[in-house]
């Protein structure tokens, strides 16, 4: 399981491994915590007291002062994995719902014909949509998509990165998702 990182401004930053955020915990790097401790790390025993260390990680920890915000982007990084998420492997040609293995990032507008590979210009397909469209356009084959695309914001790109996310860590990344995104449905 990770921890999400935010910095004291509640800005999502990236996923950090239990073993990097209590590299954290132990400097002092902590500004505040949300949610329950869900990871316990234990440690030796102390010579003096002759108790274990004990460490309760938090799904969601703020980092004091200023770090470099990799995650805040203008537009998060496209990917296959976050493109299928976004559209929940469904076809926008066909509507067909497919695994991920028989889906491709299809261009709207085709690349040959100088579309770009950005979230407004790339849809799931399946293989066969893919295939028959070519790279002719919508308006050459009389196609119109079942959804439209979209570009994530940082709250659901931080979703679709594909981690196991505990509720606490949805619930604070769902409030700030559109409610149009079809990540909440």
């Amino acid at each position: 399981m990770d921890v999400l990182q935010l910095d004291v401004s509640g800005r999502p930053q990236s996923w950090l491994s239990a073993k990097e955020a209590a590299s954290l915990y132990a400097n002092d790097g902590i500004a505040w915590t949300i949610g329950v401790p869900f990871i316990v790390l234990r440690g030796g025993i102390q010579r003096r007291t002759g108790m274990q260390s004990r460490l309760e990680l938090h799904p969601i920890i703020a980092v004091r002062g200023s770090i470099p915000s990799r995650a805040w982007r203008q537009e998060p990084a496209i990917s296959n994995p976050k493109l299928f998420a976004r559209d929940r492997q469904v076809c926008a040609y066909c509507g067909g719902h497919f695994h991920v293995d028989e889906l491709t990032r299809e261009h709207i507008v085709p690349t040959s014909r100088g579309g770009q590979d950005t979230w407004m210009n790339c849809i799931t397909a399946c293989r066969n949509c893919n295939g028959r469209k070519g790279d002719r356009t919508l308006n050459e084959l009389k196609w119109q998509l079942y959804y439209l695309p979209y570009k994530p914001s940082l709250h659901e790109d931080m979703i679709l990165r594909g981690r196991r996310i505990v509720a606490d860590q949805m619930d604070f990344l769902l409030a700030s998702v559109p409610a149009s995104s079809r990540l909440r449905g």
